[in-house]
């Protein structure tokens, strides 16, 4: 059998004999030939014998953003999803590496940011705008309601993007806080045919516990101000934990990100009835390191 650079496996080039990482650290599985480190809280991943090909691939989602508050009768716009960065071929040595797992944000808040011992960071998402305000820059958040934009995505130097740009938010008919981005699409502004609100959906990895690709780093959807008629899913989340925006008629409470998805979360509205529904949490992150072992 041949391993991802070629190689056959237990014999490197001119059939000299590989050599296998070994390490401790985090909830250990396996996944085929992959030795996996999931971390969904702070810890150390400590490699205690270096493999041949001395690289790890690793997936590092940062908290998500929380959802914007309403004020008044402006709803509040989608948290944004943390950052995702992920990439095979980290070079790495005999030694202990520090992880930072970072939590999701409270209402109106960013979430903290995910480490792998300064070496990779992933950016908090950004929490959701309120009233006239943009989302602040992150995963990021989408727009509060009243014509107001969603903050910048986690663009940095990275390719691909951490995260894409919230949505817009607007005070005019059906109204609502813009959608949070996503880790693969910008969320959704107000006015897009039957997805007004909806957060930007996740990306998918193969770097997992164990078992089939996962998706993780949806935007939140934006507090919504459907007619009772209308589409229920118009201020949903996006794909991979993202949270559900509150909506007026209905009474719909807005929730919170997926937790170590990194999913923004649910911005909130007022009721009909008096009152406001809250914004919801953002989702926490997480850090999966994997290499060969066999």
């Amino acid at each position: 059998m041949a391993n991802f650079y070629g190689q056959y496996i237990g014999f490197g080039a001119g059939g000299v004999p590989l050599t296998f990482t070994t390490a401790t650290g985090g909830t250990i599985t396996t996944d085929g030939n992959y030795k996996v480190h999931s971390f969904t809280s702070d810890g150390t991943f400590e490699i205690t014998a270096l493999g041949s090909d001395a690289v790890v691939e690793y997936l590092v989602i940062a908290g998500g953003g929380g959802g914007g508050t309403d004020v008044g009768s402006w709803p509040g716009g989608g948290g944004g999803a943390g950052g995702y960065r992920t990439a095979t071929g980290l070079s790495v040595t005999a030694t202990s590496y520090s992880i930072t797992v970072g939590a999701g944000g409270g209402g109106d808040t960013n979430g903290e940011d995910s480490v792998i011992n300064g070496l990779i960071t992933s950016s908090g998402g950004g929490g959701g705008g309120t009233k006239q305000d943009a989302g602040t820059a992150g995963g990021s958040g989408g727009g509060g309601g009243g014509n107001a934009s969603g903050g910048a995505g986690n663009a940095g130097s990275f390719s691909p993007v951490e995260g894409y740009a919230g949505g817009a938010g607007a005070y005019s008919g059906h109204y609502s806080g813009g959608g949070g981005g996503g880790a693969s699409e910008v969320g959704h502004d107000h006015d897009e045919a039957s997805n007004w609100s909806r957060g930007g959906n996740g990306r998918a990895s193969a770097i997992v516990e164990t078992g089939t690709d996962v998706t993780r780093g949806g935007g939140g959807g934006g507090g919504h101000s459907n007619s009772p008629s209308a589409d229920s899913d118009t201020s949903s989340g996006g794909s991979g934990g993202g949270g559900h925006g509150g909506d007026r008629y209905t009474a719909t409470a807005s929730t919170a990100g997926g937790n170590n998805t990194g999913g923004g979360g649910g911005g909130g509205h007022y009721q009909s009835s008096g009152g406001s529904i809250a914004p919801s949490n953002g989702g926490s992150g997480v850090v999966i390191i994997r290499y060969l072992f066999q």
